[in-house]
């Protein structure tokens, strides 16, 4: 997984009893440089009959989790060649990337399994939570199973088949991501229009650039970014404290996973493409009500 994304990707592996392997981004998506990727997976993996393994530490390595950051899709093709390559699941973390396209095809449809987020923060909500995607019809009745107490039905007894887990979103949080789920082309449409007009206010500036959508991509925009120049990287905080002091909340990316202490002894390949991104991002306000239009917002 990505060093740079935000730290439930690396949770989400930790409760499965797993340990985060991380690499490292591209600039182009912000998210796994899967070119990078397939080098380093040459030069540490051995194939086995079972699967996939490090050389150096002997475990198994099982699955690839990319996370399309800021709602900007991975390159996913080379990355989902790769994963083939050497026997690898590829599960994607779309938490950010509703209403984003890699190639005319929704995010979340190239991984065996994937997850969107609808936190409180995001294009639309349920105040919390999520949703899981698959095109595995028999892996999404599992799943359905084991998020309601893997409870086996019955009219009234009360059997369990396996250890599950109280997941199951209430009814009133969900009738409120259906009723944002019709307005969601609105809602992108707004997010589009406010990054078009933020491209054209910070072109030329210099030391400064706008990030846009990889080619061939179609980005849901949802969390607009700056990036400092590396000469101008100096200045990120001076930039957030300047920003935030008049009231415009801006925030830096997330530290990097393998910078935190609970993950700091964990694998990892060269993250210097995401360790240069760290120090230059800067997130800009991105409410799909700053490109409605309204007066107000």
């Amino acid at each position: 997984m990505p060093s740079l994304t935000f730290i439930a990707t690396a949770n989400a592996v930790s409760y499965c009893g797993a340990v985060p392997h991380f690499v490292d981004s591209e600039e182009k998506t912000l998210g796994v440089d899967p070119h990078k990727l397939a080098k380093y997976l040459e030069e540490i993996t051995e194939q086995r009959l079972d699967g996939c393994f490090n050389r150096h530490s002997g475990r198994r390595i099982k699955a690839v989790v990319p996370m399309h950051t800021f709602g900007h899709p991975v390159d996913l093709d080379p990355l989902t060649e790769t994963c083939n390559r050497y026997g690898i699941e590829l599960i994607e973390d779309a938490a950010e990337s509703l209403g984003s396209f890699y190639k005319g095809r929704h995010t979340g449809n190239w991984g065996r399994f994937a997850a969107l987020s609808f936190n409180g923060n995001k294009t639309i909500t349920t105040g919390g939570g999520g949703t899981i995607l698959t095109n595995d019809e028999d892996l999404g009745r599992m799943a359905k199973h084991l998020t309601t107490t893997a409870k086996v039905p019955h009219r009234w007894e009360f059997n369990h088949d396996m250890i599950g887990y109280n997941y199951r979103m209430p009814n009133i949080n969900a009738a409120l991501g259906c009723a944002q789920l019709e307005q969601l082309p609105g809602f992108l449409s707004a997010k589009r229009d406010l990054a078009g007009r933020y491209r054209q206010a910070f072109a030329g500036i210099p030391g400064i650039s706008f990030f846009s959508e990889p080619s061939g991509s179609q980005s849901n925009y949802w969390l607009n970014t700056l990036i400092l120049d590396e000469a101008h990287a100096h200045s990120r905080d001076t930039l957030l404290q300047l920003t935030n002091d008049a009231g415009i909340m801006t925030r830096p990316a997330w530290t990097l996973m393998h910078r935190l202490p609970m993950f700091a002894n964990c694998p990892k390949m060269d993250t210097s493409v995401a360790e240069s991104l760290e120090r230059r991002m800067v997130n800009i306000p991105s409410s799909a009500m700053l490109g409605s239009g309204r007066t107000d917002a």
